[in-house]
């Protein structure tokens, strides 16, 4: 899903400053073996503080059950950024925990920051930690691709999730609509046409719904296979541009334009707001709503307690350009660097544990998050979990089908943070200010080279 918040430029190049003037080295812990009379701690940062908190600490207990020579601690942070600022400060001092949840879009950070170890250093090799399995093999492949770099796990992946479509069917009945859902943007402006009849009779506010942010829009660069930075999508080398005046990109651009002004898009007035549209939608002022699959259990069952049927479908792309793929948005767990080996150890084992076939789907069917292996998607169709929950079916589906390319594996980029608020607020303007939507695009696309410039500055590859 999108942040919250982000850190500013100005954070992230004191903490790089820092970094360079004085290079963090975790102490090693004293403890040299972990037993169950003196058992090691694995404490765990994680951003969620509801029933996912709940579930995860219910794992970690399981896990203390299997392994009494340690002791893991969840500890729920606010959100991602103030996890990473929570984490600096914590490095300072010498007390990090042993794993973090850091979002997709913090990999180039966090690598250059080097406060984590990547888990193919600490698997060195093998096929089992502590007894339980590495199969990495076994995760879905475009989160692998996600993942990985050069080739290699960086991370261990949990939590991750894409955006689909939701729809309001009883009022889409109302207008002679019925599934299929629309899969393209001309589709959807055609759904459109014909629900104005209840816009102008007062039923709806509009159309459809979703919140104004750069994931989506990175989503449908991926669609179109359009990468959002050089050097293959920051894959191949660090990046050094974003392009944010590629054809796909203008033609997001002025398709929001456009559904704004035609009165299609229910836009809330703030960017990165996902409350007001899911209001609008569970208010039934909208009859489509475009956001995160891992919302797909409560929208359903929110919606089924007022009678009313909400069905899921793939987010529409533009078919000007076609269909390449989507791409994962999320988290995934780092382990910090310079532990005692026994502890690094029983870090990964929990990983491991943490995410295997059994835990991936009961975390599916807790969180709406999909499932992060192919045995757990093939668990839940065995148990019938699909069949009797259908809208939870497509994110999978979505992800299974997309091909694996730059543009879909997700770009790298230091200044991901800063660029996506570029992205939001160019939209925005094209929106709510109108103009050329070119002229507005390059100028965020000036402003974000800028700051991918210095970023990049700071860390210059030896």
């Amino acid at each position: 899903m999108s942040l919250c918040k982000r850190l500013t430029l100005k954070k992230l190049l004191l903490i790089a400053i820092a970094l360079l003037l004085f290079p963090i080295s975790a102490p090693a812990s004293a403890q040299s073996s972990c037993t169950a009379d003196s058992p090691c701690e694995l404490e765990v940062w994680i951003v969620f503080t509801d029933h996912r908190l709940d579930w995860a600490k219910e794992r970690a207990n399981e896990f203390m059950e299997l392994h009494p020579e340690y002791t893991v601690t969840i500890v729920p942070q606010e959100n991602y950024f103030t996890l990473l600022d929570a984490y600096a400060l914590a490095s300072d001092q010498g007390i990090t925990p042993e794993i973090s949840q850091i979002s997709d879009i913090g990999t180039r950070f966090v690598l250059d920051a080097g406060y984590f170890k990547p888990v193919y250093e600490i698997i060195a090799g093998r096929e089992e930690v502590l007894g339980h399995p590495v199969d990495f093999e076994d995760f879905i492949p475009l989160l692998s691709s996600y993942y990985t770099l050069d080739g290699e796990w960086a991370s261990v992946p949990w939590n991750s999730s894409t955006p689909i479509l939701y729809a309001n069917m009883n009022l889409l009945r109302q207008v002679g609509l019925d599934a299929p859902l629309p899969t393209t943007w001309q589709e959807l402006e055609a759904a459109c046409v014909q629900l104005q009849p209840l816009v102008d009779d007062g039923t709806i506010t509009g159309c459809f719904t979703a919140p104004l942010e750069s994931w989506h829009f990175e989503q449908w660069l991926a669609q179109h296979n359009a990468d959002l930075v050089n050097n293959g999508n920051g894959r191949d080398e660090r990046a050094t541009e974003v392009d944010l005046t590629s054809d796909a990109a203008i033609a997001i651009a002025q398709w929001h334009q456009d559904m704004y002004n035609s009165g299609y898009f229910v836009y809330t007035g703030s960017r990165d707001d996902t409350r007001g549209p899911l209001q609008v939608f569970s208010s039934q002022q909208a009859a489509f709503y475009i956001s995160t699959s891992a919302s797909a259990g409560s929208v359903t069952a929110s919606a089924a307690e007022t009678g009313v049927e909400v069905l899921t479908g793939r987010m529409p792309y533009n078919a000007d350009f076609g269909w390449t793929g989507n791409i994962i948005g999320g988290a995934t767990m780092w382990i910090s660097d310079g532990l005692d080996p026994a502890i690094e150890d029983g870090a990964l084992a929990f990983l491991l544990f943490f995410s295997n076939t059994e835990n991936a789907a009961s975390w599916h069917q807790v969180s709406g998050y999909v499932p992060v292996r192919q045995s757990s998607v093939e668990l839940l169709e065995e148990q019938g979990w699909y069949e009797e929950n259908p809208n939870y079916l497509v994110a999978s589906q979505q992800l299974a089908d997309s091909q694996i390319t730059p543009a879909t594996r997700g770009a790298v980029l230091g200044t991901f943070s800063e660029t996506r608020h570029l992205i939001t607020q160019a939209l925005e303007d094209g929106m709510l200010k109108g103009g050329d939507v070119r002229e507005i695009m390059a100028r965020a696309e000036e402003e974000a080279n800028v700051l991918l410039e210095d970023y990049n500055f700071l860390f210059v590859d030896e």
